[in-house]
């Protein structure tokens, strides 16, 4: 399910080449996939996690999520600032996300605190490309956005690992 769209959608007076912008907007929604996924996987942990730090994690979980939800946000209103369109339904995202696969049948606080370093650490990668490929393709707004991104996630990611860190 790859996108079918050869141009902008949408005219636009952004000065970036259409060339260009059609190629950022199609890296764009590839990293919007992976941020949706990435928020789903951090709801699954909110919704899941048990155990003696089932509140500390519960409550960090669901912070983490509002933040990608943020990222995600960022995400497709660049790729609509260019003049695409935001590519962000459920089948898109199952068939673009590189994420792997967040494992249901997990508990425990240690268990969610694996899983989901491991999906932080994955997107903070995709992030941190992404902001080469956009400096490669002179568009400084674009990195600037994964930039913003990559920051955030690897507080999170921090936050997270602080948890394994501990014992």
């Amino acid at each position: 399910m790859t996108s079918t769209v050869s141009a902008p959608a949408y005219p636009t007076k952004n000065d970036l080449p259409e060339a260009i912008r059609v190629e950022v907007i199609s890296l764009l929604n590839q990293r919007l996939a992976v941020c949706i996924d990435l928020q789903l996987q951090c709801k699954q942990a909110h919704w899941n996690v048990k155990g003696p730090t089932f509140i500390a994690l519960h409550e960090l979980f669901d912070k983490i999520d509002e933040d990608v939800e943020t990222y995600s946000d960022l995400l497709a209103e660049r790729v609509v600032q260019l003049g695409g369109i935001a590519e962000g339904t459920v089948g898109i995202v199952a068939s673009r996300s590189t994420l792997a696969d967040y494992p249901l049948a997990i508990k425990t606080g240690a268990e969610h605190v694996s899983a989901l370093s491991d999906a932080l650490a994955q997107f903070g990668r995709t992030a941190r490309i992404g902001i080469e490929e956009m400096n490669e393709l002179e568009d400084a707004g674009s990195a600037d956005i994964l930039t913003e991104i990559s920051r955030g996630i690897d507080k999170w990611l921090w936050f997270v690992e602080a948890h394994q860190q501990g014992t």
